[in-house]
């Protein structure tokens, strides 16, 4: 699982971040408000935890941004302020959950696990869509008009993060990431593979889609060829 840390005490990122490696996560940290939206809206995060007092652009014009934009990512933010007014704010803003500083990491990792738990089968509207394809990422099944298939899990799952950043590139290596984990001896030739399988089906169901191969920097999905 992919969290962004957006955080201005450089320390105290680097600290929460080894800590959140060390119990599993992958995490990317941003030091400022701008740097924090720009690698928000990639879309690529499972979780943000985001500072309120930011440098640049301030955390609840962050988070304002992020759901005006359609990022779903559960948003914990994580601010030294404690008032009731602040908390609103944020919750009215979008964030899912609020940690005040100082905090144990125990609280922390708890609050992370439950909104992992609280987010695992959530989509937006519950369906992907992509031009003529709309995909269901929880029944497996892809539908082009009246035909439908039902798709192995991998399948799915690649199609799920492809349609998910739909004309936008996505590398091998956040595939494998996230449709196979980091303890994976899945490789580049096996992203390949599927990605075959799934552009047969795709022209099987007569979709206009097409996956299209970005030499040496990966894949992306787009509406019609």
């Amino acid at each position: 699982m992919r969290i962004l840390l957006v955080e201005d005490e450089v320390a105290l990122a680097e600290a929460v971040g080894q800590v959140l490696r060390k119990n599993g996560y992958a995490v990317d940290l941003s030091f400022d408000g701008e740097d924090g939206l720009h690698n928000g809206l990639s879309g690529i995060y499972d979780m943000i935890v985001l500072d309120i007092m930011l440098p640049k652009m301030d955390g609840l014009q962050v988070l304002r941004q992020l759901r005006e934009n359609e990022i779903a990512a559960p948003v914990m933010l994580l601010t030294a302020r404690g008032e009731t007014g602040d908390r609103v704010q944020g919750l009215d803003a979008g964030a899912d959950d609020y940690l005040a500083k100082p905090f144990r990491t125990e609280e922390l990792l708890a609050r992370l696990r439950a909104l992992g738990r609280r987010t695992a089968h959530y989509h937006k509207d519950g369906l992907l869509t992509c031009g003529d394809l709309t995909l269901d990422p929880l029944a497996y099944t892809l539908r082009c008009g009246s035909a439908e298939i039902r798709l192995p899990p991998k399948e799915s799952q690649l199609l799920e993060w492809l349609m998910r950043r739909k004309n936008l590139v996505t590398s091998k290596d956040m595939l494998i990431e996230k449709v196979w984990g980091y303890d994976t001896d899945a490789d580049e030739n096996r992203v390949e593979m599927y990605m075959s399988f799934l552009r047969k089906k795709i022209g099987q169901l007569g979709s206009t889609a097409v996956i299209q191969t970005v030499r040496s920097a990966g894949y992306v999905l787009k509406p019609r060829g």
